[in-house]
């Protein structure tokens, strides 16, 4: 167990988009087993994002060092390509190497409009959509990963909403979001052709129905009562902490033979049968199978036999 809890250290991690949701939990979780983690987003104690939310990049850091970690704070804008040179400047000058990029940056949730057809979807949140979800991730791995190839064995985990094969055959809430998530999917693909030969490996991942601080927030719950929300949502019961995709990106980060799922598609709850963790609540949720099995099917919310 004392092994597990640090089979990171010495090893330096970017998790782009880390001030909440998923990109926190990960940030937590990678220090949880010692590695020392830059911490990256727009909200701070300064000042906050258009989210206009109370979750900050510091309090992030602060998370990833009490886990065990060493976690930096450091404010940037990824569609910025100015400060994220400065950014990967700064962690070569601090550290002298990177292992590990974890593209989560997104900021789309108050612009994509539910259903709507691309003629009726306002163009310049459209728009702007692409932008967060796509530019960002190629602005940063542009500059992070030469970083990162200096060193055999580095992983770039991008993030994003579905797995291939469900993206594949299923219409993503309306075009600007199926187009950005699809994206993100085929940057994970091309950067694994690209890195593979080069001793890194490049995945997509997923988490299932997550419980991030907005989410909860949405159905007026937080962590510890968030089973009142089933109510209204029945099928929220398959949903997970960002705890849980957060242990699957360690779990591959601590993997010596993490280049076997180059350029794949992977989910939270396929890494946890792989790597045999489970959520803070000792379950492991498989909401995509659950998705396709039960919700999609307009059966009743049952999670028998999928947490």
């Amino acid at each position: 167990m004392a092994e597990e809890r640090r089979a990171l250290e010495g090893k330096v991690a970017l998790v782009a988009g880390a001030t909440r949701g998923a990109g926190r939990g990960i940030a937590v979780q990678l220090g949880a087993r010692g590695a020392t983690v830059y911490a990256t987003g727009r909200s701070t104690r300064g000042s906050r994002s258009e989210y206009d939310r109370p979750e900050t990049v510091e309090e992030t850091a602060e998370l990833v060092t009490e886990a065990g970690g060493l976690g930096i704070a450091v404010v940037a804008d990824h569609l910025v390509p100015a400060e994220v040179e400065a950014l990967v400047g700064r962690i070569d000058a601090e550290q002298g190497r990177l292992d590990l990029l974890v593209n989560d940056i997104w900021g789309g949730e108050k612009l994509f409009e539910w259903d709507a057809a691309v003629w009726e979807h306002d163009l310049d949140n459209g728009l702007r959509i692409l932008r967060l979800a796509v530019d960002t991730h190629a602005i940063t791995s542009h500059f992070a990963l030469p970083l990162l190839l200096r060193r055999p064995g580095g992983l770039v985990v991008e993030m994003t909403d579905g797995t291939a094969e469900y993206n594949a055959a299923n219409y993503r809430v309306s075009f600007f979001y199926d187009l950005a998530k699809s994206a993100v999917l085929r940057m994970a693909f091309a950067l694994g052709h690209e890195l593979g030969p080069r001793g890194a490996t490049a995945v997509a991942l997923t988490p299932g129905w997550l419980r991030s601080e907005m989410m909860l927030d949405n159905f007026g719950v937080g962590e510890a009562n968030w089973r009142d929300a089933l109510e209204r949502m029945p099928h929220f019961a398959i949903s997970e902490t960002p705890s849980y995709v957060g242990r699957g990106v360690a779990a591959l980060a601590a993997d010596p033979q993490v280049a076997r799922w180059n350029g794949q598609s992977l989910s939270s709850a396929q890494l946890a049968r792989a790597y045999g963790f489970t959520d803070l609540d000792g379950s492991r949720p498989d909401a995509w199978r659950y998705l396709v099995e039960v919700q999609d099917h307009g059966l009743p919310a049952d999670v028998t036999g999928y947490r």
